[in-house]
């Protein structure tokens, strides 16, 4: 019998339990004793519908408050010194979330660590601090306390954890910020190495037979000082009593498969969705009584698997491998929605092409039914429905749009780039009269329940248009009063019509399917619900500029209109399969051209087209690198073709690092970018410096992440740390995002003391 096992399941609840939950405990209406209720209630839950769907062997440590890299952090004690942990005492809740976002119902608020994306991915991690001489001890035990729980529930468990030297790889600190930080990073193994072997002793002592160890860093290129570090851990922890199934995912082993086989673990799970991976190389490395765990089904987007395929993919390795094969998604289905059965809604056929975590998980068991030559009428009756949906979804008129294509193919016959930046920069700052250090915001502004009832009431057909747009109306007139109460420069028109940066133009472009319940957790409590790309794509409508107008008649001031890039469309989508990514991405750019250039028409002379999600879509073995850069750049540019030299052409990105592609960054040409800087101390800023950025630029001076309102003086320090680096005529002042979840209170405060940072800084 082929073993079924996951590397990780969903969290948040089909409906968002946690995310509520968190929330109200963040408030302050609900106690910790009811927020652990929830989450044991979800964990229970969720280990139950992987039993019932066919997995034999059940992820536990994949649950987490807010990310499991924060989780883990936490169990071996390294939270930085400004949190005031005791260490003598276990890590509290409160700790946890001011490390995650610098504010807890306990405990005195200060600034959170910092957090980022996870890999290629549009889920974030906090990223671990650390110093050179760290110390390590247990001080958590929610690991041991979840294992007791599913094994009292009768499950076969496999606690999962973060590799060592994965984790080590992902953490910061001011010790590691020069040449001989990987000497010093490497220095803390012994340290490390000493916890990781208590925590696997704990395990077996509470009967725990194998254990999950996550190094997705082995799909990197690895220096050659970290593969043989590898080595060192890796002959220390195989001396413990639990077998040790070494988890890689998310690319290739490439030059590091060399690097496991030398490892003396029981298992490797391998991702052959995202790898490419040459099976016979692979089976070849193994030895005789190792596992491998072919991560056969995608946990990174919701299409259906050809199980045919995959079969006969798998059957040669079947036949040599016997029972050390096992089948498993290709990581974490932490990335996919929970239960397609919850989509009453969605067309029938679009559904019918789709796979949320629970049916992957049934895919797998039909997978190993068919391995294993256990063909049963129920098993048959499966693989006919499935490979039906997969010849309907090639064939179906949907999907393709003859305009869409013919307009691809004249792309470079309407493409006009933008005269060089020296020369239109002068126009724009004649046309805008901006003052020195100019004040705006990222986009949006608090989503209140008012809002969001409104919206829904409409799609339900409870609110007429007229109302609608009315209510509408009245929002953006508010949120324009707001703004010049404060003192903005340039404004914003709020996006209250708007649920999600992504999903509201989808639902306004064909080519794209939505969800009523397919969300995914992006962090902490922060979920998204990404639409579905199954076509061709084109605008039908204006998307924005009726809004902006709008809100620009009611002011003299500049108001800028607010669009979603189209890498980040892409990204933040789950995305059609059937042809390469770059080609959606430029059918992407060509809508929102049309868009842009409606903008202008209609008197709008900013306009921001944020890109957060450009070095997430990067891939992760720089040989890969330049191809992705030439066509996301490509795309960003196709999108702003055309405009006048008059128009300034802001983009937004947040959460990443740049030292590595700001020559692309600078490619795209935006007349204005926004970057988060407030978390990493204008650390981010250092790369724009050195490569002698020439654009404007906006370091973000606070963190719209926290509840935490920011101090005047603060802001005012790291602008002049910024205009040391940068020119003080190229520097915009303006938070580090969107201040959709914030509350109204907090955000006058915030942006009150903004606008007095930079006319303090206007005096200098």
């Amino acid at each position: 019998m082929t073993i079924i096992h996951n590397l990780g399941f969903p969290r948040i609840g089909v409906q968002r339990e946690l995310k509520k939950a968190l929330e109200q405990y963040w408030s302050g209406k609900i106690n910790a004793e009811a927020l652990g209720a929830v989450a044991q209630e979800l964990r229970r839950r969720h280990w139950q519908q992987q039993a019932d769907a066919g997995v034999s062997l059940l992820p536990v440590g994949d649950f987490a408050w807010y990310d499991q890299i924060l989780e883990w952090s936490t169990l071996i004690g390294a939270v930085p010194a400004r949190f005031e942990q005791d260490p003598n005492q276990e890590v509290g809740l409160d700790t946890l979330f001011r490390m995650a976002r610098g504010k807890a119902p306990t405990g005195q608020a200060t600034a959170a660590c910092e957090m980022t994306k996870w890999f290629d991915t549009n889920y974030h991690y906090i990223v671990p601090e650390l110093e050179a001489g760290q110390t390590f001890r247990i001080v958590r035990g929610y690991l041991f306390d979840h294992v007791d729980e599913a094994l009292s529930q009768g499950y076969q468990v496999k606690p999962v954890i973060p590799g060592l030297l994965s984790y080590l790889w992902l953490s910061k600190g001011e010790d590691f910020t020069n040449g001989a930080a990987d000497e010093r990073k490497l220095a803390l193994i012994p340290a490390l190495l000493e916890v990781y072997q208590q925590v696997l002793a704990r395990l077996h002592a509470q009967g725990v037979e194998w254990v999950q160890i996550d190094e997705p860093i082995l799909t990197l290129e690895l220096p050659q000082a970290w593969q043989a570090a590898f080595r060192q851990v890796y002959q220390q922890l195989a001396q413990q009593k639990q077998k040790i199934l070494l988890a890689t995912y998310f690319e290739g082993l490439h030059d590091n498969l060399s690097v496991v086989s030398s490892l003396p673990v029981a298992g490797l799970h391998v991702d052959l969705v995202r790898g490419n991976h040459c099976l016979q190389s692979i089976a070849d490395y193994l030895q005789p009584e190792q596992v491998l765990s072919a991560g056969i089904v995608s946990g990174r987007d919701i299409w259906r698997t050809d199980l045919e395929a995959a079969a006969a993919r798998l059957q040669p390795l079947k036949e040599q491998l016997g029972e050390n094969l096992w089948l498993a998604p290709s990581c974490s289905l932490l990335h996919v929605p929970v239960d397609l059965a919850y989509e009453v809604k969605l067309d029938e056929e679009i559904k019918s092409w789709l796979s949320f975590a629970i049916q992957k998980l049934e895919e797998l068991t039909v997978l190993a039914a068919v391995l294993d030559k256990r063909l049963t009428p129920s098993i048959e009756d499966f693989l006919a429905r499935q490979q039906q949906a997969l010849n309907n979804r090639k064939i179906s008129k949907r999907i393709h749009n003859p305009l869409v294509q013919q307009q691809l193919s004249q792309s470079s016959q309407i493409r006009r780039d933008r005269t060089p930046y020296k020369e239109r920069v002068q126009k724009q700052r004649e046309a805008l009269d901006l003052p020195l250090f100019p004040t705006t915001t990222i986009g949006s502004f608090p989503q209140t329940t008012e809002i969001r009832a409104l919206r829904r009431d409409w799609k339900q057909g409870a609110l007429s248009d007229a109302k609608y747009e009315a209510s509408i109306k009245e929002e953006i007139a508010k949120v324009v009063t707001f703004q010049e109460e404060v003192g903005l420069d340039v404004l914003v028109h709020g996006e209250p019509e708007r649920n999600d940066m992504v999903e509201y133009f989808g639902e306004l472009l064909a080519g794209y399917a939505f969800t009523e319940n397919g969300w995914v957790q992006s962090y902490g409590s922060r979920c998204v619900k990404p639409p579905i790309i199954f076509g061709d794509v084109a605008r039908v409508i204006p998307m924005t500029v009726g809004w902006t107008a709008y809100a620009q008649s009611l002011t003299k001031k500049p108001m800028k209109g607010m669009l979603t890039g189209p890498v980040t469309l892409l990204q933040w989508s789950f995305v059609r399969d059937d042809q390469p990514r770059e080609q959606t991405c430029r059918q992407l750019a060509l809508a929102l051209r049309e868009e842009i250039l409606d903008l202008e028409k209609a008197g709008i002379g900013i306009i921001q087209i944020d890109e957060p999600a450009f070095r997430e879509g990067l891939p992760l073995r720089k040989g890969k690198w330049q191809s992705y850069l030439d066509w996301a750049v490509d795309a960003f540019r196709l999108s702003t073709s055309g405009v006048e030299d008059t128009t300034q052409i802001h983009t937004h990105m947040c959460y990443a690092e740049f030292n590595d592609i700001i020559e692309a960054i600078a490619a795209m040409d935006a007349d204005v970018i926004t970057i988060e800087t407030s978390r990493s101390n204008m650390e981010l800023l250092r790369a724009f410096e050195e490569f002698h950025y020439p654009n404007e630029i906006g370091p973000g001076v606070y963190d719209i992440h926290s509840p935490n309102i920011p101090d005047t003086d603060w802001m005012v320090r790291l602008m002049e740390k910024a205009s040391g680096q940068i020119d003080k005529q190229r520097l915009w002042v303006n938070p580090d995002c969107g201040l959709k979840t914030r509350g109204w209170p907090e955000t006058r405060a915030a942006l009150e003391k903004m606008v007095e940072a930079a006319k303090a800084l206007r005096l200098q």
